[in-house]
């Protein structure tokens, strides 16, 4: 008789704001995982459209679906808060946190547990996004290398690990401290708590999740995210690598305001330059100005 394989439980975390338009295809895209190993943990922050009603008429199908099923619905605290909370809900190995907009790809899950597994010194792992419109419409694939991050790639801003994709090791998030109340970023703020424990944070190929983009989301909000970063880096005031990363920070703002916002662009780059002049070596630094200072004629540089 052949000896079943062991599969570690992994725990996944929605964090509800009122997402009523899309929670339900967030958690058919869960309940469609090949992985079987799962419990879902989905706390509702307060919202105030139907989204409890939304996640009620699905209750039956996940507690058969589930190893595990939690739903719990109570006053807005903000999202670190949500997640903290969660957090302590959750007894997988591993643990995933995903959007209430986004959807995940179906392999998704068995694939980054058989990455973990095989790589014990990785905290968390992360695979390539499909961006989708509110109506779920294609409108790019942004695939990710293999590739091994470190906290300084991560601190100057030199990676690519797209959120809505992580898996996590649960006593390596726990170790953290958790998320800090308040943070607006706090996806990238527990990439550097991460990677300060000298564990790597690891991309691997393949696309694993889609990420939905609307007019509510965080990063299409230029100002907010340039807050999120500097109240992150703020943190970090005493790093020897401050001056650059606070630069690199800027440098990305940029490059988010892109050719239609010439101003607000220009304005980020400049700030970029003045805060460490030796970003203009950098070749990110001169793509982002070739393409503000001719966006005409250097389209595809």
């Amino acid at each position: 008789m052949t000896k079943k394989k062991f599969e570690p439980l992994v725990s996944i975390i929605v964090p509800l704001y009122n997402h009523e338009g899309y929670i339900l295809d967030t958690i058919n895209s869960i309940i469609e995982q090949t992985y079987r190993m799962v419990e879902l943990i989905i706390i509702d922050d307060g919202s105030t459209d139907f989204s409890v009603n939304a996640v009620e008429s699905i209750r039956g199908l996940c507690q058969e679906r589930f190893s595990r099923f939690e739903f719990r619905s109570r006053p807005n605290k903000g999202l670190c808060a949500t997640i903290n909370e969660a957090l302590e809900w959750c007894k997988g190995e591993y643990v995933s946190i995903i959007a209430s907009d986004d959807l995940m790809c179906r392999d998704k899950t068995a694939l980054q547990v058989n990455f973990l597994e095989a790589n014990p010194q990785s905290a968390a792992v992360f695979s390539g996004v499909e961006i989708i419109h509110a109506d779920g419409k294609h409108e790019a694939t942004m695939p990710t290398p293999r590739r091994v991050y470190g906290f300084g790639d991560i601190f100057l801003h030199r990676h690519f690990l797209p959120a809505a994709t992580q898996m996590a090791r649960l006593k390596a998030l726990k170790e953290t401290g958790g998320y800090l109340d308040g943070i607006i970023l706090e996806d990238w703020y527990m990439l550097l708590k991460l990677a300060e424990t000298g564990k790597t944070l690891d991309s691997i190929e393949g696309v694993a999740c889609l990420y939905r983009k609307h007019g509510t989301n965080i990063s299409s909000n230029i100002t907010k995210m340039n807050e999120g970063r500097a109240q992150v880096l703020d943190l970090y005031r005493n790093h020897p690598l401050y001056q650059r990363a606070c630069s690199n920070a800027f440098l990305a703002a940029s490059s988010e305001a892109g050719p239609d916002s010439l101003r607000s662009g220009l304005n980020y780059l400049w700030k970029a330059f003045v805060t460490y002049p030796l970003v203009v070596l950098q070749p990110r630094f001169v793509r982002q100005a070739v393409r503000l200072f001719f966006p005409v004629f250097f389209k595809g540089y």
